[in-house]
């Protein structure tokens, strides 16, 4: 059995397509996977770093302002679609998976064309145009959350969750982690995630704050600031507190999650998917540059049900330092989310797609 697995631009897709690839070898180690990604993108490094092989497409994000860019983009889309299509008739999968991405749309669109059986995984509370489109052709849709025969045939829609990294399944202890990190075990430690990429808003909020936490050594923070924003934070604050360690990128997202006592994270819907698994009280600040506004929509799933509490994007500087040592007294209110946060977890994800990718092809 061939299977191409399409997506990427962020961890967020990237994680869990890899997360799909190893639950297919685990279900046939005899199966054959291609993946398909963006040039230059995330992808491109870590799926080989994975075992997989990938190729590239030239696609890249519709730009926002007007400009060379937007006038070549178009091209950059035929380019893609074309060069999709020579590796669909190269290739010849049995079955094309999406997770969404900027490679997903052209090589989905691709394997409609050619009547390649598709599924497409929708990690989102409410989904894009694009996948929307995609779903009217694929024979399976899964999906992370109830209530999505809104935009989808009900009768296409698997509930499975969004797969999650293998390295979170089993946690290491939080002694151990805050010892990988070096940080003081007698202390409460909040982590902070702006995504793979990093969130401007959340960076500006710590720097906003850091005087502040740097006068209250009570609470040590692990700070994931992302790359795009290393040259720019290292200019700003070449020097830290003691009981604050900024990072680029965490290459070991299960020691971050086990030593945290709370997670400041955005909305995206790995981050969910990670943060329901290893359910640490958390507080959400949904990215308001996103299509859909879908991670409001994902966050306020959260929220309702108990699971997290949210802050808006623009309200973040002000309030992200009352709104952590708040929620570090309230131990109900954190007791609470951990509950309902376990509510949210499918451990089985990945499997349960992978099993309806055998299905699809059986």
């Amino acid at each position: 059995m061939r299977v191409l697995i399409s997506g990427g631009g962020t961890g967020g897709h990237v994680f869990p397509a890899i997360a799909i690839g190893r639950a297919l070898q685990q279900l046939d180690p005899a199966i054959e996977l291609l993946f398909v990604g963006a040039k230059g993108r995330l992808e491109m490094a870590k799926v080989p770093e994975a075992g997989f092989e990938i190729v590239g497409l030239p696609i890249r994000g519709m730009p926002r302002k007007l400009g060379w860019p937007l006038v070549t983009w178009p091209f950059a889309v035929l380019k893609s679609g074309w060069e999709a299509l020579r590796i669909l008739m190269r290739f010849r999968p049995d079955v094309v998976v999406g997770v969404g991405g900027y490679a997903s749309g052209p090589t989905l669109a691709m394997a409609c064309f050619l009547r390649i059986p598709l599924l497409v995984q929708e990690q989102n509370a409410f989904p894009g145009l694009t996948n929307r489109m995609l779903g009217l052709c694929a024979r399976k849709v899964c999906v992370a959350f109830d209530g999505m025969e809104r935009y989808f045939s009900a009768g296409k829609l698997v509930v499975t969750g969004n797969p999650v990294r293998q390295s979170l399944a089993a946690l290491p202890t939080q002694p151990e982690a805050l010892r990988f990190f070096d940080l003081d075990a007698s202390k409460r430690t909040v982590c902070v995630f702006g995504g793979s990429l990093g969130a401007r808003t959340i960076n500006r909020a710590m720097l906003r704050s850091l005087r502040d936490i740097a006068a209250d050594e009570s609470i040590q923070w692990l700070w994931q600031s992302g790359g795009v924003y290393e040259r720019e934070l290292a200019n700003e604050v070449p020097t830290l507190p003691e009981h604050v360690r900024r990072f680029p990128f965490v290459e070991r997202m299960d020691m971050a999650y086990a030593a945290a006592d709370l997670i400041v994270a955005r909305a995206g819907a790995l981050t969910l998917a990670e943060i329901a698994l290893v359910a640490k009280p958390c507080i959400l600040v949904p990215s308001p540059n996103v299509a859909g506004d879908h991670q409001r929509i994902n966050a306020r799933q959260f929220e309702r049900s108990g699971a997290a509490l949210c802050i808006e994007d623009a309200e973040l500087p002000e309030h992200l330092l009352p709104a952590v040592r708040k929620l570090l007294v309230q131990e109900q209110t954190r007791n609470q989310q951990v509950v309902r946060l376990k509510d949210f977890s499918r451990p089985e994800a990945a499997q349960d797609i992978a099993r309806t990718i055998m299905q699809i092809n059986s």
